[in-house]
């Protein structure tokens, strides 16, 4: 891919990783243009402060818009060549007192960005995930699963030569709007931090890492496989410990929805799955899929289990307070 020569939409644009995404294009990818579309006008002022559209400085222009609105994305996606969908309601709690609304905006907005990707002829589209996609017990784990079929299936509905439509799917992200990183800095000021239960680990990733794993993701697609990273799992009792120490941790009781351990592969995707170095790629089973499309990796056994709490890979005190640092500091 050469970027240089695209038009790149990143809905969900004024969001955590809509924000650094645009950041690492713009400085060292220089797309020849990039739309930034959400429906929050003063975050978009925000950005503009810091990448104007009015000064000619940066290729970028800001689309205030909905992805459940069809004909707003249609006019966003016109000459569109790569979209990075990111727009969802992701907060657990607010998902289940508002079931419907995730579902207008995790489900039938996917649909939308996937429609109109076609009609436009764009030419790649990647989709952001989650862990709680995988076995999902709450709501917007339950819509990100639909989210990702819809997009792994649209390759059917593009053709073998069309739209080109696959996910990333990863753990929780470092300071994330809503996470728990600021919660953390936030109630330690008082000198007590809230865990919901004492043995609950998860999968962790930066925006950084995030958002290059993506984009690396999106030379390397042939359209139907979701991506996924092999990424550190950490307890959240050793975060808390190492953000707050001296403070108490107090156990609040586990939420409705929420798991102790998470998941970045399910059983029955093993035999879809193929290992690399640094990620796994869930390969789609249907007829469109090329075989070949991927040689190089290898097979997992049927007993393989990719969940937080059995990683091989574990964050140290050290790494955790590096991440929250660099995080401090912006």
């Amino acid at each position: 891919m050469d970027w240089q020569k695209l038009t790149v939409l990143i809905t969900g644009g004024t969001g955590s990783f809509g924000k650094k995404c645009t950041e690492v294009l713009l400085k060292e990818f220089h797309p020849r243009k990039l739309i930034v579309f959400s429906r929050d006008e003063l975050k978009q002022h925000e950005m503009r402060q810091r990448w104007s559209d009015a000064t000619g400085e940066w290729p970028i222009r800001y689309f205030v818009g909905d992805v459940r609105d069809k004909d707003r994305l249609d006019r966003a996606m016109d000459g569109v060549d790569v979209v990075i969908h990111t727009a969802a309601l992701k907060q657990v709690p607010t998902c289940e007192y508002n079931p419907f609304e995730a579902v207008l905006t995790n489900i039938m907005g996917a649909k939308n960005v996937i429609d109109v990707a076609i009609d436009q002829g764009v030419q790649r589209v990647m989709a952001l995930s989650t862990d709680k996609a995988v076995n999902p017990v709450n709501l917007y784990g339950a819509t990100k699963l639909v989210a990702e079929k819809l997009f792994v299936q649209g390759n059917a509905y593009s053709g073998r030569h069309g739209t080109m439509l696959s996910c990333v799917r990863y753990g929780n992200v470092v300071g994330s709007r809503g996470s728990v990183v600021p919660l953390f800095m936030n109630q330690r000021m008082n000198g007590t931090v809230t865990v919901t239960d004492e043995r609950m680990t998860r999968f962790w990733i930066t925006l950084e890492q995030g958002v290059r794993f993506v984009l690396r993701c999106m030379e390397q697609m042939h359209g139907g496989e979701i991506f996924v990273p092999k990424i550190p799992s950490m307890r959240i009792t050793d975060l808390a410990k190492a953000m707050a120490p001296g403070c108490e941790i107090k156990i609040s009781g586990i939420r409705p929805g929420e798991k102790v351990n998470e998941l970045l592969l399910s059983d029955d995707e093993i035999r879809q799955a193929i290992e690399f170095d640094d990620m796994f790629i869930v390969q789609p089973c249907f007829s469109w899929w090329g075989s070949g499309n991927w040689n190089e990796g290898h097979t997992l056994s049927l007993g393989f289990r990719y969940s937080s709490d059995s990683n091989p890979q574990w964050l140290s005190p050290n790494e955790l307070m590096e991440m929250v640092t660099a995080l401090e500091v912006q």
